[in-house]
């Protein structure tokens, strides 16, 4: 059947159906709100031909109307009420199905316990304490530390802070001088509780007039070294009032006292060894404690001698005048770092020991400039912080420097022909000179072989004459004229003669 569509409202009522299909007259009086429109039952009419089937319309909703609905009555038989909207019933929903039941989540770890607890410092009425974190706080991290207290000789520990904070800094007020009390720290977290954090001894509460400080010398705080058998006596002051608690350890271990001596004073420490030996070597701990408020300082100390000679030394190869050596380090060190090796060289006609390198840092080296036809030793030395080992290692074999047979062949120089006529390089030049005053003539000239020089005035050759005086020093020509007077002016020529030709120059000398 097609789908009814609901009727459009209308303002009288519309008649319900009932059983016997007779409509039943309206209860509602006129004027009362009209009920909402309801799909007509079907008359008994002549059923039309039935379409063919087709899905099902939409549904739509009916009018809204302010009336409500009457609720037809017959005697003997009850009105069925038709379906709303004439929609089919609602199909059942599935039932829903079970939750999976999720995997149970791995239990978180508490945090570790806080580490270093220390008493900083102690009043008379309060103390305060101080730590660090803990190396494990889990994934959720620290919501705090819980810091608890307990006086000595009793297993009542109490919280002294309510609330979980995240200072590792603690300050407990309010008690009472003269108690001991014992206290312990721990870590919490929304997984936990850490394991606690306790004091060894517990906390003597009165005033500290001082706190305990180490007031290391500034030597000390290096290395001390000492050398095999040297006496070891150090003296470390300290401050605290009260006179505070010293105490020496290695290792976390007490010390030997057959071995060591420790004196104390209310002022210092004194450390001593007699004869100090490699096996005293080592970090030296002191803490100096007052009432659970500590100082701490470590000595460093090294004893040490002088090394074992080096090993294995060899000749490895001789060539020229060169030697070239190798060696192993010693087996034993002194207790320190060898800093180098020390090579020595001997030559059999001397016998005398020298000394080629110091402080050479490889295990190896090559010796040079040996003297060609001798024959040579070779020692090394090893060396530390102490000096040089007591012995040397000699290498087992010599190196003989052999000489080398050479044949002298002179160069063959071409011969050169040196002869050369004479040529001046340096003219004369005219000069004026002034009468009574002497003065000289220069000029130069080269040849060879060397020419001869020959001085002419006014084409006039000038001999052996006192008034002039004429030189020749390396090839550079000089003529004196003594006190020229007006009759020595003229015309001066130098002539330069040697078998191969001449040459000649001149100039003018004027005389006023």
């Amino acid at each position: 059947p097609a789908p009814e569509q609901p009727p459009a409202p209308t303002d009288e009522p519309a008649p319900i159906p009932t059983e016997a299909g007779a409509e039943a007259t309206p209860a509602p009086a006129e004027g009362s709100p009209a009920p909402p429109a309801e799909p007509p039952a079907s008359a008994p009419e002549p059923e039309p031909e039935k379409p063919k089937e087709e899905p099902p319309a939409p549904e739509q909703p009916p009018a809204p109307t302010d009336e409500p609905a009457p609720i037809p009555t017959e005697a003997g038989a009850e009105a069925t009420p038709a379906p709303a909207e004439g929609s089919p019933a609602p199909p059942a929903e599935p039932p829903a199905s079970a939750p999976e039941p999720e995997p149970e989540k791995p239990k978180e770890e508490p945090p570790s316990c806080p580490l270093s607890l220390v008493v900083e410092e102690v009043s008379e009425n309060s103390f305060t304490l101080t730590w660090k974190a803990p190396e494990q706080t889990g994934r959720a991290g620290l919501d705090g530390y819980v810091v608890e207290i307990c006086k000595d000789g009793s297993s009542d520990w109490k919280a002294v802070n309510q609330e979980p904070f995240l200072s590792t800094r603690y300050t407990i007020p309010n008690l009472s001088s003269g108690d001991k009390v014992h206290v312990r720290v721990v870590a919490v977290s929304a997984s936990g509780a850490s394991v606690p954090a306790t004091l060894e001894q517990p906390v003597l509460i009165r005033e500290i007039l001082q706190l305990p400080k180490i007031r290391m010398p500034r030597h000390l705080r290096e290395t001390y070294i000492r050398r095999v058998g040297d006496a070891v006596n150090i003296m470390i002051p300290f401050q605290g009032k009260p006179q505070p608690e010293v105490s020496w350890t290695k290792g976390g271990q007490p010390l030997d006292t057959n071995r060591i001596n420790i004196r104390n004073t209310a002022r210092d420490t004194i450390f001593y060894i007699r004869q100090a030996q490699r096996g005293d070597s080592g970090k030296y701990e002191l803490t100096v404690q007052i009432n659970g408020a500590e100082d701490k300082a470590t000595l460093d100390i090294q004893v040490v001698e002088p090394p074992g000679p080096p090993q294995n030394l060899k000749l490895v190869d001789v060539w020229g005048f060169n030697v070239a050596l190798e060696w192993t380090p010693p087996a034993d060190n002194g207790n320190s770092e060898i800093k180098g090796y020390r090579v020595q060289k001997s030559d059999k006609k001397s016998g005398k020991w020298f000394t080629v390198l110091e402080r050479c840092t490889r295990t190896s080296c090559t010796i040079s400039d040996l003297i060609i036809g001798n024959t040579y030793s070779f020692r090394v030395f090893s060396e530390n912080i102490c000096g040089l080992s007591d012995s040397a290692a000699i290498a087992s074999g010599v190196a003989h420097i052999e000489k080398t047979k050479t044949t002298y062949q002179p160069e063959k120089i071409p011969q050169r022909d040196m002869m050369e006529p004479p040529k001046f390089t340096q003219p004369l030049t005219d000069r004026t000179t002034t009468r009574g005053y002497s003065t000289h003539l220069f000029c130069s000239v080269r040849g060879f072989p060397q020419p001869k020089i020959i001085w002419l005035k006014n084409q006039m050759e000038i001999r052996e004459d006192p008034k002039y005086i004429a030189l020749i020093d390396q090839g550079v020509c000089s003529l004196e004229i003594r006190k020229p007077g007006p009759f020595d002016g003229g015309v001066y020529t130098c002539k330069a003669v040697n078998p191969l030709g001449e040459a000649s120059v001149d100039c003018r000398l004027d005389v006023k």
